[in-house]
């Protein structure tokens, strides 16, 4: 039976987002420049930690979990992004459908994410266990759900308005968008309707070398297209379209030999694939989960874990020395897998399930077996995505 924490211990939720908001609204708060306190800046290692997106549409919080040396979590703080979480039409687990909504910096210590409510994006610092929320910025497009980094260089993928990217860079000044980098997608996204987020683009995320850009775009482009990055952090006017037709491309991350691992959320498999110079894609292996929507994708220890939303499990993948796929095991989870994350050292992997917002904490084998060590109970993110670690 999983250990059920609540968030914020001897008190309610709402006591401990009242308590961290007024620290973010003062001196170090949205807009502080990155030069004065409030900017985590470059720094030695820090706690372990685990950040967890509500993406609530009452009003976004990240809440702040200490990871033991057990691997389980203890709640620290709730933290308002001050914007709202969304919820794409037909989702019912996975509100914003997509993976890497919240990221981490672990050079500068700052962490991104997305108010999909808000067409916003926004920037915390990260001092020891606390956040400080520097800033707040339009995300170039409508309701961004995803975001890339490469060394100070921040890309955002919008879902809504058939979809678009665009550019930001971090520096002196914090984060600042880039001219001229918005690029439309041109997808059926199909707003209005049941099925929206299906078609609803999935994940934007740079190659290992930082010289492409990478996005899936699930069943509203049935492609990924690959857009080349210039030295100066410039993408090309339109990216190479590689289509995957009837395999829903929903999230990625890369192998050994930087082979693109890839989930298809309509057959319900992973693919690899080598990804070429010119943003090519050329098929090496696929296995089926056989399991139901097969959608997140992260890898810790050399193995690789695909979360299946509908059926409530994990599934692990490994690959062969020439890129061969095998799906070795599955693992029961809460209702509705959606995304996950490795903790730094990869011995532990925490799940976002989203029929009930609760985490699940799993520790990870020599060779990729899960153990189950309990879970925590995210107060107000049922359907929420967004997961990352320190």
């Amino acid at each position: 039976m999983r250990r059920i924490l609540k968030a914020a211990a001897g008190a309610s939720l709402a006591a401990a987002i009242a308590f961290a908001i007024p620290s973010i609204a003062g001196a170090n708060g949205p807009g502080s420049p990155p030069g004065q306190p409030g900017y985590g800046g470059p720094a030695g290692p820090g706690p372990h930690l685990v950040f967890v997106q509500t993406d609530n549409t009452a009003g976004n919080h990240v809440l702040v979990y200490d990871q033991s040396s057990n691997g389980a979590l203890t709640f620290v703080s709730a933290n308002s992004t001050d914007g709202l979480g969304g919820t794409l039409q037909g989702s019912q687990v996975d509100h914003l459908a997509s993976q890497g909504s919240l990221v981490y910096d672990p050079v500068q210590r700052l962490l991104y994410g997305v108010n999909a409510g808000s067409d916003s994006i926004y920037v915390f610092s990260v001092n020891g266990d606390q956040l400080t929320l520097l800033q707040v910025v339009p995300s170039g497009g409508a309701f961004p759900v995803s975001i890339a980094l490469d060394a100070g260089l921040v890309y955002v993928l919008n879902a809504e308005d058939g979809g678009s990217v665009s550019g930001f860079r971090w520096g002196p000044k914090g984060l600042q968008a880039i001219p001229g980098s918005t690029r439309e997608l041109g997808l059926t996204t199909k707003t209005g309707t049941t099925t929206q987020f299906t078609h609803t683009p999935g994940q934007i995320v740079f190659s290992p070398d930082g010289s492409q850009l990478i996005v899936t775009t699930k069943a509203g482009g049935q492609s990924i297209d690959v857009f080349p990055v210039t030295p100066g952090g410039e993408i090309s006017a339109t990216p190479r379209v590689d289509t995957l037709s009837g395999q829903v491309p929903f999230a990625v991350t890369f192998g050994a030999g930087n082979s693109l691992l890839v989930t298809n959320a309509g057959p319900n498999s992973v693919s690899s694939f080598v990804l070429g110079r010119d943003g090519t894609l050329a098929l090496i292996s696929t296995a089926a989960t056989t399991q139901s929507a097969t959608c997140w994708i992260t890898q810790a220890q050399g193995s690789f874990y695909a979360s299946n939303a509908g059926s409530g499990s994990l599934s692990t993948v490994t690959e062969g020395p020439r890129g061969q796929l095998t799906v070795t095991a599955r693992t029961t989870t809460d209702g509705g897998t959606v995304d996950a994350a490795a903790s730094a050292g990869g011995q532990f992997l925490y799940v976002q399930t989203g029929a009930a917002g609760i985490v699940d904490e799993f520790r990870v084998g020599p060779s990729g077996a899960l153990t189950e060590i309990g879970s925590v109970t995210v107060t107000g993110a049922i359907g929420g995505e967004g997961i990352a670690t320190s």
